[in-house]
């Protein structure tokens, strides 16, 4: 079964830091972009970042960048979105997703919810003031 977990979400203090896992399964994601959205209750759901099959693109939305870096490690099939100096406007269930599409050159159009073809259940992250 093809799949992305989450994991690594929780309740943190404004100004602290949380480390987002994304583990895939079920065949090997080495090939294809990976990708974060986050959705806040009431309201739609939005990127965070994306990571190029090879790691060598990243992109991120602008009230993330300095903030949230993103990784991955092809070896593990996994990638790693670390956030640093949180705020309570990031509180949102993120969700992990992956390109259907193999070697795809990652450009803008990452930011769209239909460049994405597998979803992961998502993992809340609660940032208190």
């Amino acid at each position: 079964q093809v799949q992305l977990v989450e994991s690594g979400g929780g309740l943190v203090q404004a100004g602290g830091s949380l480390r987002l896992s994304c583990a895939a399964s079920g065949r090997t994601f080495s090939n294809v972009a990976m990708g974060w959205f986050r959705q806040a209750p009431g309201k739609e759901r939005e990127f965070v970042a994306a990571i190029s099959w090879s790691g060598g693109t990243t992109y991120y939305t602008d009230s993330v960048k300095g903030r949230f870096t993103l990784s991955r490690d092809n070896a593990k099939n996994t990638v790693s979105l670390q956030m640093n100096s949180l705020k309570p406007e990031d509180t949102a269930a993120y969700y992990c997703t992956a390109d259907p599409r193999n070697f795809r050159i990652l450009d803008d159009s990452c930011k769209r919810h239909d460049y994405w073809g597998l979803w992961g259940q998502g993992t809340q992250v609660t940032v208190s003031s």
